[in-house]
């Protein structure tokens, strides 16, 4: 318990230097370096701490110079038709000069937004058994013990003893 409530307190750090560079960027754009600032601040934490952000924080970030991407403030934003009519937006840092492509499809789900990405929805194996024993459990059928009675050790079943 005591992991999960470090962790969260450096997700709420995270979260408090990502919603400060949003609002010096909002009420002052000028405030560029101070947003860049709070944003690297933010990606060092992650790293250092190995936690994983969220894909859309990760979208509005610069890889090259970790500034805030605002489309019209530190970024322009384009709709460009890539091969096949698939659309793209491009986020181009004006900072920099590094662009980011995103695919408009609006099909598509990030792994993240999936059902099989939740824990809660994961099968979890059973504390017993570890997981070459399940495997072959579900292959042989019930899990085998080796008698080790003598030097050349086979396999049998063992069968319930009734009393």
């Amino acid at each position: 318990m005591a992991t999960n409530l470090k962790d969260k307190e450096a997700y709420q750090r995270l979260n408090f230097l990502y919603q400060a560079a949003h609002c010096v960027l909002s009420q002052t754009p000028e405030n560029v370096e101070l947003a860049r600032f709070y944003c690297f601040t933010q990606k060092t934490i992650a790293k250092r701490l190995v936690l994983r952000q969220d894909p859309s924080v990760k979208r509005t970030l610069c890889k090259k110079c970790c500034s805030l991407l605002v489309p019209g403030v530190t970024a322009t934003a384009r709709q460009r038709r890539i091969k096949y009519r698939n659309r793209m937006t491009v986020l181009q840092c004006l900072s920099c000069g590094q662009s980011k492509r995103f695919l408009n499809n609006p099909k598509h789900r990030l792994w993240v937004d999936q059902s099989e990405a939740q824990l809660e929805n994961q099968s979890q194996p059973e504390q017993g058994h570890s997981t070459k024993e399940l495997q072959k459990e579900k292959a042989d059928g019930p899990v085998s013990q080796k008698s080790s009675t003598g030097p050349s050790s086979t396999r049998h079943q063992v069968s319930p003893s009734k009393p």
